[in-house]
């Protein structure tokens, strides 16, 4: 139903022609920023790498020099031995610091040279480091304090990451017989030379250890929710700002690595201008559709969805539905126009049948209710004339004022409905009739609410119940009884339940299967014409959703009607 109507046609058909090119439009744009990215991922990788292989080269350089120092002939005298000569060791050093000194310049960006004698704890070092003299001399005394300490415990021969108190540094020793010569550079001189490679705003060059935890940059991390991992080629990785391409760089002399953090606005500023306008075309083409959908929808689409509602309602049997008057394109105040003259021509087209319908059922209900007096009457002269016979005129005057009060109450009787009160003494009237014709063969009970009395009814529908039992349940060999009870379930319900119940034989299998299949029981007799009667009436007044009539066997035949209480639907006539 959906798929067939009108503007989903329409959608799937713009969709037909422009998807097709947005689809276009933005495969050959990420292709652009595939390329673009490849580029500039190749480019700062070779960067990187040559960057990290001088660092490498310079590394090892001053490794090897550190190496040859270490085997330099006054090293020996550094040593502390009972019979060393201090002089020779003041002059031993003398000798040594000017060695370093004037290789100091050749080992760059390595911050110092130093030799540390632990017998005499003390340190020689070049100082072409620092800002001032108290940060070289702070310095210092930390390299110093840490090889006095845990100098044994140093990888030997290795550069190593080292933590002083405000910086990290790289440091390489080789221990002779506790006199430690070696070098050390502040780690933040290894990213100076890239900070020149434009990584935008938010690119950062990294400096981590071998497990990749990093040691510069840490707040720009954190603030990004950024955490490193070990990967052998470039990735790409989301921070809140924007997406980074990862690319790292092992040292292989040094236990750290360098990260670059390239983020992908950086790289997609580089794309040349006709990429730049694939994209300005692809959310153009897709505004264009929401423009075109929105105005179709307001011109178009919306009437005919005016129109769709309103024939759904009127499906549903709302005439008082009307299109509104509303500014639109003239064919549509037409067809609005033409739509509402349609239903008012419906609605008293309708009131008119409606009219026939209702005439047609009040002639309907007086027919039957006027074959109830034919049908009684003849079996009240037969009572009569069978008291005639008796020559009973005790029986005959009581029969006579009980048939006079039972027609007169027949005769007066033209509306649909009547009290309660006024039809069970109707009907205590009738069995009183039917007690003096059957002495002793039945007797009845009523259980009535008085609160009830003044419950409408239809007239004669109790009393043709009972009417019905005496007629086919009375047996002159027992006693039978007759209970009418008036009932409701709930105090809040809208209806009450009037039941007949009586111990006779009850109905045959035949008879109760054509009473619930709601077939009528018209003999050519005129048998059991009371109980369709009934029925048919029940529907003319109320209609089948309010009301309902159940037959079944329990000691012998019951009839339960459900009545409303209020017949406000309906009325007097």
């Amino acid at each position: 139903m959906i798929r067939n109507s009108l503007i989903v046609k329409l959608f799937c058909s713009i969709c037909l022609i422009l998807v097709p090119l947005i689809v276009i439009l933005i495969i050959n744009n990420y292709y652009s920023v595939g390329v673009i990215r490849n580029q500039v991922e190749q480019s700062n990788k070779k960067m990187l790498n040559l960057h990290m292989n001088e660092i490498d080269k310079q590394l090892e350089n001053t490794g090897n020099f550190v190496y040859q120092l270490s085997n330099h002939v006054d090293i020996l005298s550094l040593q502390k031995k009972e019979d060393v000569d201090y002089n020779n060791v003041v002059k031993a050093k003398l000798r040594l610091y000017q060695t370093i000194s004037k290789q100091a310049n050749f080992y760059m960006p390595v911050d110092s040279l130093f030799i540390y004698t632990a017998g005499y704890d003390e340190m020689i070092y070049t100082q072409k480091f620092g800002n001032s003299y108290t940060e070289r001399v702070e310095t210092a005394n930390e390299i110093k304090n840490v090889l006095h300490k845990n100098g044994k415990e140093l990888p030997d021969g290795k550069w190593t990451l080292w933590k002083g108190e405000h910086h990290y540094y790289l440091l390489y020793i080789i221990n002779n017989e506790d006199v430690f010569t070696g070098a050390w550079m502040n780690i933040d001189k290894l990213i100076t030379p890239l900070k020149h490679i434009k990584f935008g705003e938010l690119g950062r060059t990294v400096i981590t250890t071998s497990n990749y935890l990093p040691i510069t940059h840490n707040k720009f991390l954190q603030s990004e929710d950024i955490e490193l991992k070990k990967q052998s080629e470039s990735y790409l990785i989301k921070g809140k700002s924007d997406q980074f391409i990862v690319m790292n760089e092992p040292s292989i002399n040094g236990d750290f690595n360098i990260v670059a953090l390239i983020p992908e606005q950086t790289i997609l500023q580089d794309l040349p201008f006709i990429q730049r306008i694939s994209i300005y075309i692809t959310i153009g083409s897709i505004l264009f559709l929401l423009l075109f959908v929105i105005l179709m929808r307001n011109i178009f689409l919306k009437p005919i969805l005016q129109i769709v509602h309103a024939m759904k309602k009127l499906r549903n049997g709302d005439l008082n539905i009307r299109l509104p008057k509303a500014k639109s394109s003239t064919e549509f105040e037409m067809m609005n126009e033409s739509f509402n003259r349609m239903i008012s021509d419906i609605h008293r087209l309708k009131i008119d049948v409606y009219e026939k319908k209702i005439n047609l059922q009040k002639a309907e209900l007086k027919h039957l209710q006027l074959q109830i007096n034919p049908h009684f009457f003849l079996n009240s002269l037969n009572i009569i004339y069978n008291l005639a016979t008796v020559k009973d005129f005790s029986l005959i005057q009581q029969m006579s004022q009980s048939l006079a009060n039972y027609f007169r109450f027949m005769f007066k009787s033209n509306s649909y409905f009547v009290s309660l009160e006024d039809e069970l003494k109707h009907t205590q009237n009738y069995l009183n009739i039917q007690q003096l014709r059957f002495p002793d063969a039945f007797t009845y009970h009523l259980d009535v609410d008085p609160k009830w009395n003044k419950v409408k009814i239809p007239p004669l529908i109790i009393q043709s119940l009972v009417e019905n039992i005496i007629k086919h349940g009375l047996n002159l060999d027992d006693t039978m009884e007759i209970l009418i009870k008036v009932w409701q379930k709930d105090s809040k319900d809208d209806f009450i339940f009037i039941q007949v119940d009586d111990t006779g034989d009850g109905f045959s299998k035949d008879i109760l299967s054509m009473l619930n299949k709601d077939e009528p029981i018209i003999t050519e007799n005129g048998e059991r014409i009371g109980i369709w009667n009934i029925k048919k009436r029940l529907e003319l007044l109320y209609g089948k959703d309010r009301t309902n009539i159940e037959f079944g066997n329990q000691v012998g035949a019951s009839v339960k009607i459900k009545l409303p209480l209020s017949t406000k639907d309906v009325g007097d006539e």
